[in-house]
């Protein structure tokens, strides 16, 4: 499950739409400097159909899915805290849950009695 944490305003070809920031559950990982575990979640956002009114609303709801670690070109990213610039290779994006179904298919003059 997923989680409405929030939403943005962005602006591509000069049209304005908003965005749904989601949140996965919480993660315990291991810092390569400490040696300690910290609590986190991943992020990722949703393109929306949705106004600003509608995003605000939305804020809480959960619904199925993942978010999942995806590669990509690489791209420049500052760290906020220390303003240090890094390059990363990989985003993480939202996956909705693959339903799966199976069916039982039985050919004709297949069928049999139980005892």
């Amino acid at each position: 499950m997923v989680r409405i944490i929030n939403y943005k305003k962005r602006v591509a070809e000069t049209k304005e739409f908003f965005v749904l920031e989601v949140s996965g559950g919480i993660e315990m990982v291991l810092s390569k400097t400490t040696g300690m575990y910290y609590a986190t979640s991943k992020k990722a956002t949703i393109t929306s159909t949705f106004d600003e009114e509608t995003c605000k609303s939305l804020i809480g709801s959960e619904f199925p899915g993942s978010i999942v670690k995806e590669e990509c070109e690489p791209y420049e990213y500052t760290i906020q805290d220390t303003a240090e610039i890094i390059t990363l290779s990989h985003r993480y994006v939202y996956r909705a849950e693959e339903l799966i179904i199976s069916k039982v298919y039985s050919a004709p003059g297949n069928l049999s009695m139980a005892d």
